[in-house]
Parts: C-alpha cells; sequence; structure tokens
C-alpha cells in the first residue's frame, strides 16, 4: 500500500489529466463521455462523481480487473517488484484456488514456454525464428511481445504442460488444447508462430496462432485464436493495447490495424500508439476501452475493397461514442506491416498526417464516386446521413451535414429533416433495448445488509464525514472526570461516540457504526490519521465508504478556504451532535403520530399523547440550543 501511487497504477488504465492537486479523467465504471473520475494522489483514492464508485487503490484493481483482495495486492506487489512470502497452501485450499486465476497462470506458464521454444529449440530457431526474420522482426521487438512458436505434432505442448504439473482441465478452458472422446489431449496450435494477447492489466488473455507460409496454400483461416473463455472475449480486447497504452494517452491518438503483424511492425518502425481488431467489426467495449486514452482515432488499411470495407465497419458506432475518427487507405495494395518496414516513423506519421480524411468526407467519397443511378445515390446519402445521425455534438453534426449537402448537391433542408428523424427513431429503439435489458436483468445481492449512503440522514453523513476526516483530532481539552477527578482530552471520534452513549443512540448505518467504534479505538494509537486509515481499509466497503465521505464535490482553492482551529472543529461537532438528536426525535416524533392515528382505545392513546409532549419539549430544547424556532 506505501509503494503503490494510485496516479501510477489508474493510468495503466485511464488516461488522467492534471486540474489542481487532482487528476481526471474518463470513468473506467460506467459509459463516461465527460471526465468524471478524479484521482487524488495526497489522498491515494479516487472517486467518479458521476456513477459514485470510489475507493482506494486496491479496490481499484479489485473492481476493474474482477479480481480478490489477495490478488489485488499480488498485482500491486508485481507492479512494485515486491516478493510476496506465501505459506504452502493445503490441498483444500489449491482446490479453491478461482478458476480465472489457475487459467491467467497456465497462460503465462505457455507464453515463456513458446518463447522458449522460439528462442532455444532447434525447431523453434530454424522454423519460427527463421519466420519472423523473414517478416524482418528485430529481437527487442519479437521479446517484447512475446512472440514464440508452438512444435509441430499433436502433443508436444500438452505433455510438456501435463509434466509441469498444470491440469488437463485448465489447457482445455483456456483453449491451449482440445480434448477428444478417448481423453486425448491435443495441441491446438501445433506449428504455428504464436502471438499472444495481453490484456490492459498486463496478464496474457489469449493466444493467436499462425500458419507457416510452407503450409498456407489452399487454407483458408492462416491464423487461429483462442475461443472465448472465462477470462477473454474477443470482443473486449485489442491487440497490442498493453504495449500501447502510455504512448496512446501521451499522444492523445489511436491507430487501428487489421492484423497483428501490423502492430508489430509499426512499433518496430517507431509507432507505438497502434492497436488491432484483428480483423473484427468494433465493438462497444473495445470502444470505450480506448475511449479512456484518448477521443482520436485513425484506421489504417490497406487500399483494396476489403480495406475499404474494413473502414466502414463500427463507424457508426465509433462517431456514436464520441470518438473523432479519420481514415487512410494505404496506397499501391500494401498494408500497414508492408509500409512500416519501408518506412521510418516520420516520414509514416508524416503520410498519415497529409492524408488522412476525415471519415464523413471518406464515406461521401467513396459510396457516390462514380454512382449516377438515382436510386444507388439516394441510398447512399441516406447512409451517409445515418452516420452522421448517431453523432452526439450537435454543432459536428450540423457541419457534417453542411459538408454533405456541398458535395452531393441535396439540399441542407432535406438533409437536416432525415437527420432529425433518424436521430428520433435512433432514440426509440435505445429505450427499447434499455427496457429489454431491465426486464432480463438479475437483481443483484448487496455483500451485506447496510443501509445505502443516500439514505442515511444528511446530518448523519455530515457526523460520520468529522469522524472520517477528523476523528483523531482533539476537541475537548483538560476535562475532569467527576468520579475518579482524573483529567483528560477527547477526540472528536470520542466525543461523539460519548455523547451518543448518553441517549443510546447509533446510526441506522452499520458501518458507520463499524468506523466510529474503530475510531475510538485507535484514537491512543500513535501516529493514528482517521481519514488515512479508513480510505485505505483492508474492508472495501468501509474503505469506498471512507473516499465517498472523505472527498468533496467541488473544492475551494487554499486561498478561498476557511482555516479550521480546534475552537471552530468542536463548535462544528457539538452542534452535528445536537442537530443529529433533533433529527432523531422529529422521526420518533413522525411514527408517535402515525401510531396516533390508528389507535382505537382511550388508554392507548392517553400514553402516546404524554409520550408526544414529552418528544416535543425535548425537540424544542434542542432547537432553542441550536438558535432555531421553538417548534409547536
Amino acid at each position: 500500500m506505501d509503494a503503490a501511487n494510485i496516479v501510477d497504477v489508474i493510468s495503466d488504465f485511464v488516461s488522467l489529466r492534471k486540474t489542481g492537486t487532482s487528476y481526471k479523467g474518463l470513468c473506467p465504471f460506467h459509459d463516461d463521455r465527460t471526465p468524471s473520475f478524479s484521482v487524488s494522489p495526497v489522498k491515494g483514492v479516487y472517486k467518479c462523481f458521476s456513477c459514485g464508485a470510489a475507493g482506494n487503490v486496491v479496490k481499484f484493481i479489485m473492481e476493474h480487473e474482477q479480481v480478490t483482495y489477495p490478488e489485488a495486492l499480488k498485482w500491486l506487489a508485481n507492479k512494485y517488484h515486491i516478493e510476496v512470502h506465501e505459506r504452502e497452501l493445503s490441498t483444500e485450499e489449491k482446490q479453491q484456488e478461482s478458476e480465472r486465476e489457475s487459467m491467467f497462470l497456465v497462460n503465462e506458464w505457455a507464453a515463456k514456454y513458446f518463447a522458449d521454444i522460439l528462442h532455444h529449440d532447434v525447431d523453434g530457431m530454424a522454423i519460427g525464428m527463421q519466420y519472423f526474420r523473414s517478416r524482418g522482426f528485430r529481437d527487442d521487438i519479437i521479446r517484447k511481445f512475446q512472440l514464440g512458436f508452438c512444435l509441430s505434432g499433436r502433443h508436444a505442448f500438452a505433455d510438456a504442460a501435463l509434466k509441469a504439473g498444470y491440469k488437463k482441465e485448465f489447457l482445455v478452458k483456456t483453449g491451449l488444447c482440445f480434448e477428444r472422446e478417448n481423453g486425448e489431449l491435443i495441441d491446438r496450435f501445433n506449428g504455428r508462430v504464436m502471438f499472444p494477447w495481453v490484456g490492459v492489466s498486463g496478464k496474457v488473455t489469449a493466444f493467436g496462432g499462425r500458419l507457416l507460409d510452407s503450409r498456407t496454400k489452399g487454407v483458408t483461416q492462416k491464423y487461429v485464436n483462442s475461443p472465448d473463455s472465462v477470462i477473454y472475449h474477443k470482443e473486449r480486447e485489442l491487440y497490442g493495447i498493453f504495449q500501447a497504452k502510455k504512448a496512446i494517452a501521451k499522444n492523445d491518438l489511436v491507430y487501428m490495424v487489421e492484423g497483428y503483424t501490423d502492430v508489430v511492425s509499426m512499433h518496430q518502425c517507431g509507432i507505438e500508439n497502434v492497436v488491432a481488431n484483428s480483423g473484427t467489426a468494433l465493438s462497444v467495449h473495445q470502444i470505450r476501452m480506448l475511449h479512456r486514452f484518448t477521443s482520436n482515432i485513425v484506421l489504417l488499411y490497406d487500399g483494396d475493397a476489403a480495406g475499404q470495407h474494413a473502414a466502414l465497419r463500427g463507424t457508426d458506432m465509433l462517431l456514436s461514442e464520441g470518438m473523432n475518427v479519420k481514415v487512410l487507405l494505404l496506397p499501391d495494395g500494401k498494408d500497414p506491416d508492408e509500409f512500416a518496414r519501408s518506412h521510418s516513423a516520420e516520414d509514416f506519421r508524416k503520410y498519415i498526417e497529409d492524408n488522412q480524411t476525415d471519415f464523413i468526407v471518406f464515406k461521401i467519397n467513396l459510396l457516390l464516386r462514380g454512382v449516377t443511378d438515382p436510386i444507388k445515390r439516394s441510398e447512399a446519402v441516406s447512409s451517409i446521413v445515418q452516420s452522421i445521425s448517431v453523432i452526439k455534438d450537435p454543432i459536428l453534426r450540423d457541419t457534417y451535414v453542411r459538408e454533405c449537402a456541398n458535395r452531393t448537391g441535396v439540399s441542407e433542408r432535406t438533409l437536416m429533416e432525415q437527420m432529425n428523424r433518424n436521430i428520433h427513431t435512433n432514440r426509440e429503439q435505445l429505450a427499447r433495448e434499455h427496457q429489454q435489458q431491465a426486464a432480463t436483468a438479475q437483481p443483484q445481492q448487496p455483500l451485506r445488509p447496510a443501509m445505502p449512503l443516500q439514505q442515511a440522514s444528511r446530518v448523519e453523513q455530515m457526523l460520520m464525514q468529522a469522524v472520517v476526516r477528523d476523528g483523531e483530532k482533539v476537541i475537548i481539552r483538560d476535562a475532569k472526570d467527576e468520579t475518579t477527578g482524573q483529567m483528560f482530552n477527547l477526540t472528536v471520534a470520542q466525543y461523539i461516540a460519548y455523547d451518543l452513549s448518553l441517549d443510546h443512540l447509533v446510526f441506522s448505518n452499520p458501518l458507520y457504526s463499524q468506523i466510529l467504534k474503530e475510531a475510538v479505538e485507535h484514537s491512543g494509537t500513535e501516529g493514528f490519521k482517521a481519514e488515512e486509515y479508513f480510505t485505505h481499509h483492508a474492508d472495501m466497503e468501509i474503505a469506498s465508504l471512507a473516499v465517498k465521505l472523505s472527498v468533496d464535490r467541488f473544492q475551494l482553492s487554499e486561498s478561498l478556504q476557511v482555516k479550521e482551529t480546534e475552537m471552530t472543529l468542536r463548535d462544528q461537532v457539538v452542534r452535528l451532535a445536537m442537530d443529529f438528536r433533533l433529527d432523531y426525535v422529529e422521526h420518533h416524533l413522525k411514527e408517535l403520530s402515525a401510531k396516533m392515528a390508528q389507535t382505537k382505545g382511550a388508554d392507548e392513546a392517553m400514553g402516546l399523547m404524554g409520550e408526544i409532549k414529552k418528544m416535543q419539549a425535548v425537540r424544542n430544547v434542542l432547537a432553542r440550543k441550536l438558535g432555531n424556532d421553538v417548534l409547536i
């Protein structure tokens, strides 16, 4: 926890921009279109002011990577090169190891195995390395992408994995092998050069294997990819994202290509902000992953019909997700791999800058080139307007409509009317989809029965904020115990606990009570800081709640902040404690009034009337102390 820099960790997943003393970016936990995700390096916490996600660095890894608390700690230990000493697990504990973690371990071992074969095995060097050399790949690039080779033969990899102690179950679940009816394991990638898929967090999620050139004649499927699994969903991954994410954030731009070798060659050329979707249509998950790092994307494909088709796929989705899309089709039928091998990074970037085309302009030129048939022309214009319709920015939409009118000869008014109809249709479709999702969604069970933060009273929240932010600070000094005569001090947490105990009052939220209890227990501990203790608490529910209570939505500059003193803090806490009592009394009065309205017996009614008068008297005393009008 001490070694982990929260900005450093979160920057591996989200592009952050410094604003004052904090950092901001797009929240990775919901569909965030404007930066609402704030990270405080001073406090070591994050909070999204839109969806409410909050916590410390461990909570972030747990939520983002969907791992357990110990797994998140191991992730951080690995990042900061801290050795984790673990005791030997029992047989039962080993069986309870998470399936995800076991699959990641198998993939990690497999990647190292394939790389070792490539660099040290006779066949690996003669066949696999020869292929990579023929593509012009340097050793440093081969190691950067963990490229490897799977030996020919049906069982070579499976035998090695079983011998190393890995279970058949996970060799099959990861897709590295498949099992025949007789129980025989067959290597999925035998005789292929290997391209590991490394997720945004640095874990190997899957593999792609390519047949060597001598075996591809007459074969329609040169590449074989790992099947979908618990840890790999092709529509959620992008090849090269781990190696590219820092360059994407730095350049505020990502290049999208189709294939593995396109990515590898561009890195070798010196262009690192590049990823591949491996020949499939882009998904919302992939686009949102990229959007965490940049809003700008250039689609780089070869100029043949297949490249043109690839440039059109998924672009409406890119536009609807707020991405700024440009397209570049490379000349002479060259793909990015070939182009990168014959150009320097500087020349490649200059060529892209000089020749890239705004997507809408590209689509107009592509669909209307040489088209004279009125019906086909009308269909092409309708397709272009549909793309404009999905753009969220109204100013950008109008600009594109004007551009489309100038280039097609169709009146701007006609295009605008069609666009508005499309927008209305799109909204209705989206509403229907949301209704269907809501109807089929399964209710989530809470981790523990606790009242959410927003259901607690405002006064209760403010009282707990005082505990989290200033629980260790002394506000009562040199008080005298009337029984023993001893002098004592009271911290914020101790005063609140003592004051509430006088009338046996408790918080409505059990987590609040737990936080207050721990704050009191640690009040005498040297160096105890409540905010740091609770925002980095081992219980992630307490840590998340503490972050929400400790982080302000808006922060005044230092020159405008009121300087807090022991006296002002004491006055604030004392008043909040009285406000909490008043809240409790008023709530109790409402309950008594409701009972009174339902009672039928005279004796019971008289008893309730007496209790109501007592509560009203207490309420009036509290109101006077708080400087409010006496309530009737």
